[in-house]
């Protein structure tokens, strides 16, 4: 079965307020795939836009998973961490506050 996909534009992915789209290609086995086809002609809609829907679908799932969530603030509190490093190395290299080099005594001329 072919399906054709609507050419998409930059600023919408089939008309409908997508924004920017970026391609993803995904290997599904005959059995999903021709379950997919029919699943998409029955609710009138591309394979691409079913697709969509289900990652979508599937994202907001585990955005509400506590455990997902409890990982995102460990990776939020390691960036915080790391970043904090950073600063503190970029203020000691650079800090105006901190006291002048002395200059080295010129040694005596022979």
């Amino acid at each position: 079965m072919e399906v054709n996909t609507p050419t998409a534009t930059p600023a919408s992915a089939n008309g409908l307020g997508y924004g920017p789209i970026k391609p993803l290609a995904v290997r599904l086995n005959e059995s999903t795939r021709t379950q997919l086809d029919i699943i998409a002609q029955l609710n009138d809609r591309t394979v691409t836009d079913e697709v969509r829907l289900a990652v979508e679908a599937w994202i907001d799932k585990t955005k509400a998973d506590p455990a997902i969530q409890r990982r995102a603030q460990d990776v939020r509190d390691e960036i915080e961490r790391e970043a904090a490093g950073k600063r503190d190395a970029i203020a000691a290299i650079f800090d105006a506050t901190s006291a002048p080099k002395t200059a080295r005594a010129k040694a005596p001329a022979a």
